[in-house]
């Protein structure tokens, strides 16, 4: 049954977006009555974000082009292609609506802590290091974070629907690699 509901919570959020997602329309597209889906999520915010979070649960595949530019461009490439999608679409969405929602912003910051993605700069950085390419002070978390925060704020702050390669490359070379090669001390 919690799948069911994962999946027409997720179908809701496709069609109608956060706005028009609502627990009656979920129970009728599950198949199930709201008590059912009060029971395991206790509002509207909750069941939105465990739904992002099923669309969301494949992993990130860690590039591993030799090179730390060649990684850190082509992850931003992925996240690029994973914001611009559908599921993007929804992601955006329910980040706008938590100025209506604070839970809802507080639930999308605990989605946020358990990523991968973080783990995955940080991988990047590290093999950077044992390649010679970056000083081992270059792996921190505020380090790691910085590209998908760059990237996110393209999408935040400048309304875009897909961030342009230029600009991703822009962001590596202009911004992260120079930060990574000044963390030696």
């Amino acid at each position: 049954m919690e799948q069911a509901i994962l999946q027409a919570a997720a179908e809701e959020l496709r069609e109608s977006g956060y706005a028009g997602m609502t627990m009656d329309k979920v129970a009728r597209r599950a198949a199930t009555n709201k008590n059912t889906i009060y029971r395991r999520w206790p509002h509207r915010a909750a069941l939105g974000v465990a739904a992002y979070r099923h669309l969301a649960k494949t992993k990130t595949p860690v590039p591993d082009t030799g090179t730390l530019r060649g990684d850190a461009l082509e992850l931003l490439r992925q996240a690029n292609k994973t914001w611009s999608s559908p599921q993007g679409t929804i992601l955006r969405d329910l980040l706008a609506a938590t100025s209506d929602e604070p839970q809802l912003l507080n639930l999308l910051r605990d989605l946020a802590g358990d990523t991968s993605m973080d783990t995955a700069w940080l991988t990047l950085l590290s093999r950077a290091v044992a390649r010679g390419e970056a000083p081992p002070e270059a792996v921190h978390p505020r380090v790691a974070s910085l590209p998908m925060t760059l990237l996110r704020a393209e999408y935040a702050l400048r309304g875009r629907p897909e961030v342009q390669d230029e600009i991703l490359t822009e962001l590596v070379d202009e911004v992260f690699l120079p930060l990574v090669r000044g963390r030696a001390r």
